[in-house]
């Protein structure tokens, strides 16, 4: 597949570094920047063009006419749009993404699409604000944990917890996980020790510090946690430190089930806030300020989020919250490859990136096979992937088959089967059906095309 990658960001290099690994892939850049781009061909194999992603003759010579996908993440949003409807106009190009920033663009969101009378033939919007509201919504619903991962349109959940001393399931091997918690389906489908995954069976046992993944329906999703962080309590006051795009999104997400006391050190926005949000607390102010925390009671706030566009700001501001007594704090970091650092040198609770989670999104359209959902997480190096299982035992490798007796790719976990809305947690003697919703976890990326390969149907290499 050849893939056109407009704008060098992070989210672009990313894109390019994950892509390029695989070999089915022929990846080009496009960027102004000369010297990034050359930096970016000598550490990955990649074609890069310098020039201005708008221009057609600067598509055109990146290949947009033999390009399958091209995936417009420049900073500017006029650009991507602009590229995006010269790719098809010009270059016929199948698969248009863009990444599109400004609120108006996303309000008027009925300008994109692929009929004639739409201003920009573009396939697929992303907004990173969006992207990252939600993902924090989630965090912040679901006490304790460090990511939620949302398929069957939430109904079931990927959730990852660091392990707690006093959990009933931490000491215990994964094979008791019955004994504690009865009727319930719930898989443990990794666990990471420090940097090292461990490789699970029954006889796995959880220790306190150990970073646990577990899926189980969405109503489950408390028990479960209170089995592994039992001092975990129902978030009802949050604070949030910035209120652009990100802050004043979630703050409206929020307001009508928790306290939520938003910070904004622009005057004229807070007042903007202020007529826009209905029950949220806008302070106008300066949120690494130690004395306004105090005054505003940091000590009784259960999550403090950073999310200014300034991500020392940010980290800066989350460590006093921390100190001050914040029960939780969360940062958000623009460059991907800081999060960990931040996270384990700091007593900063969860980090992550925009370019994390927009990431995940670009590849759900990228993987082969019908991919519903997909999340990249760390630094790219795991995923967690919905797909559906199509054929009949004729033609598919998986279909009729008994888990147990498929030879899975090293690293890949089936973890759970999504089967007419309800939700079955893998086990041995489970049977793959037609139309069947899988759930993988995976760790070891070399893997996904043997695991792409294996749910095609035969004959299909495309």
């Amino acid at each position: 597949m050849k893939i056109l990658i407009l704008g060098a960001g992070q989210v672009g290099s990313n894109a390019a570094n994950i892509l390029s690994q695989e070999a089915k892939h022929e990846v080009t850049i496009v960027d102004v920047n000369a010297n990034v781009l050359a930096n970016l061909q000598d550490r990955y194999d990649i074609r890069t063009v310098v020039g201005n992603a708008s221009l057609p003759h600067v598509l055109d010579e990146a290949g947009a006419k033999e390009t399958d996908i091209i995936i417009a993440v420049t900073s500017s949003d006029e650009v991507n749009m602009i590229a995006c409807q010269l790719a098809h106009t010009l270059f016929s190009v199948r698969l248009k993404i863009a990444r599109i920033r400004s609120q108006s663009y996303i309000e008027y969101a009925d300008i994109f699409g692929h009929e004639l009378e739409k201003a920009f033939n573009i396939d697929v919007i992303i907004s990173p604000e969006i992207l990252v509201k939600e993902r924090l919504k989630n965090i912040i619903n679901l006490p304790g944990a460090q990511q939620v991962l949302r398929f069957d349109r939430g109904r079931v959940l990927i959730v990852a917890a660091e392990a707690e001393e006093g959990g009933r399931l931490v000491g215990s091997p994964i094979k008791d996980l019955p004994n504690h918690l009865p009727n319930i389906d719930v898989r443990i489908v990794a666990i990471f020790r420090g940097d090292e995954a461990l490789e699970l069976s029954g006889e796995s046992v959880i220790l306190e510090g150990d970073e646990v993944y577990y899926l189980c329906p969405q109503k489950h999703a408390k028990l479960v946690m209170a089995e592994i962080r039992p001092s975990t309590k129902i978030a009802k006051k949050v604070m949030i430190a910035g209120g652009g795009n990100i802050g004043y999104r979630l703050a409206s997400a929020l307001e009508d089930d928790l306290r939520v006391k938003i910070i904004e050190v622009d005057k004229r926005n807070a007042a903007r806030l202020t007529s826009h949000l209905k029950n949220a607390l806008v302070l106008n102010g300066d949120c690494t300020d130690e004395s306004l925390l105090y005054e505003e009671n940091i000590d009784q706030i259960d999550v403090y989020c950073a999310v200014t566009e300034d991500e020392q700001t940010n980290i800066l501001s989350s460590m006093l919250a921390k100190r001050l007594g914040a029960k939780r704090v969360i940062t958000l970091i623009n460059r991907s490859a800081f999060v960990d650092l931040v996270e384990n040198e700091s007593n900063i609770d969860i980090a992550f990136s925009p370019q994390q989670v927009t990431l995940g999104v670009l590849l759900t359209y990228i993987r082969k096979g019908d991919v519903v959902q997909l999340y990249s997480l760390g630094t790219g190096d795991l995923e967690a992937i919905e797909l559906v299982a199509h054929g009949t035992p004729d033609t598919s490798k998986i279909i009729g088959k008994v888990v147990d007796e498929i030879d899975w790719p090293e690293g890949i976990t089936l973890a759970g089967i999504i089967r007419r809305q309800q939700v079955i947690v893998s086990h041995r003697t489970s049977v793959i059906e037609e139309n069947d919703h899988m759930i993988f976890f995976i760790s070891n990326k070399q893997s996904i095309p043997d695991l792409e390969f294996l749910c095609q149907i035969k004959g299909n290499n495309d």
